[in-house]
């Protein structure tokens, strides 16, 4: 009996230790407060202005969930001002192609820290959407959701 126990406690561990699948969660509104705690009693620490803009959760309680942006900031966002979707910021400057291939017309030069919002994902490319930009980028040095 003691065996099976372990052998539970042990899997349960593995799964908690391991399971890698980050959450990331987007800005559902233009301006969004985020909060020292998990509720509408705790004050607010700074304001985001930025729709769409990617959001990993690292924790969370009842209605809220904790979050961290690509800077490092972290703070508690109440679930309605959050959505799924795709979206990620770029890390480092890339060309936006035509098509998914190096070899198709180069459409503009993506500089890091831009949010992009991403069509659909092949393989090591991603087409992406921003401004009135729309084309297909490489899905290396990302920080966000691609799937």
């Amino acid at each position: 009996m003691k065996k099976i126990i372990y052998f539970f406690i042990l899997i349960i561990f593995f799964q908690a230790a391991y399971s890698s699948s980050s959450v990331y969660l987007m800005l559902k509104n233009s301006e969004v407060n985020v909060r020292y705690g998990p509720g509408f009693s705790y004050p607010i620490k700074f304001k985001y202005k930025k729709r769409f803009l990617p959001l990993k959760i690292v924790d969370k309680k009842e209605n809220f969930r904790k979050v961290i942006d690509f800077k490092k900031n972290s703070g508690w966002i109440h679930s309605s001002q959050l959505k799924k979707n795709k979206s990620f910021i770029l890390l480092k400057n890339q060309i936006l192609f035509s098509k998914p291939t190096k070899y198709s017309k180069p459409i503009a030069k993506i500089f890091s820290g831009r949010l992009l919002l991403v069509k659909k994902c092949k393989l090591k490319w991603c087409k992406i959407k921003t401004d009135k930009y729309e084309g297909w980028i490489t899905n290396n040095n990302l920080w966000g959701s691609i799937e």
